[in-house]
């Protein structure tokens, strides 16, 4: 039971989480971070001049920026067995034999496509981090000693956060593309999922809620590097 207490113990120092409060991750080392999801946009069923505008507004909002973000995209395979079953059901059950003929149809149809293809559900977020060092000499004098002073850091931390992504926010919407702010539940999911895999199991959280981020050693890496403090 020691040694693997131990283990987690080492484990959870390794991605350095140290709380989130609201819609904000708290670092070891003065750091933090705000969690910006972003809906997708089908680029290939755009026209040449409607993609041309995408790119060129995408362009001008990477270089209107002031501070560094980072963009990153998550992958994830998606079981439709239960779909698929749920079809089988009501082709089993419907009396019109035209109408359960095309069910059957689109059952194999399905069927046959996530064999051949891998049917994946992509979310696209994007991750502001927020440094002790953005409040000059004295925010990194009171960075040193963040631990004695958790209140105002993470005040600071929640205004200048706060600050960056309703700019954020404004020049996405102008790209026709809906935003929204993890929540507490919402980050304490991605992070626990990012880190454990297909191993992660599905939560049921309240806000009081408290669980290790890392479920085992053996998977102690992501698609995240926020951790570090890291933007790309």
């Amino acid at each position: 039971m020691k040694k693997s207490a131990q283990k987690t113990a080492s484990t959870q120092r390794f991605i350095e989480i140290e709380d989130i409060v609201d819609n904000i991750v708290f670092f070891s080392g003065g750091n933090a971070c705000m969690v910006i999801e972003v809906t997708a946009t089908n680029f290939a069923l755009l026209s040449k001049e409607e993609q041309e505008a995408k790119v060129a507004s995408y362009v001008s909002f990477l270089n209107s920026l002031s501070f560094p973000i980072q963009i990153f995209i998550r992958n994830k395979q998606l079981d439709i067995s239960s779909y698929i079953k749920l079809l089988a059901t009501q082709e089993a059950t419907q009396q019109n034999p035209i109408v359960k003929e095309r069910i059957r149809l689109y059952r194999e149809f399905v069927a046959n496509l996530v064999k051949v293809n891998v049917v994946l559900d992509k979310n696209f977020y994007i991750a502001l981090s927020y440094s002790y060092l953005e409040k000059g000499i004295g925010g990194a004098a009171a960075g040193m000693k963040h631990k004695g002073n958790a209140a105002d850091f993470h005040g600071n931390a929640k205004a200048g956060l706060h600050t960056k992504a309703q700019g954020i926010q404004s020049q996405l919407t102008s790209l026709n593309l809906k935003t929204k702010i993890l929540g507490h539940d919402e980050l304490a999911a991605l992070f626990y999922e990012a880190f454990n895999g297909d191993q992660g199991q599905a939560l049921q959280m309240g806000s009081d809620n408290h669980i290790p981020m890392v479920k085992s050693l053996a998977i102690t890496h992501g698609p995240f590097d926020i951790a570090q403090g890291h933007s790309e």
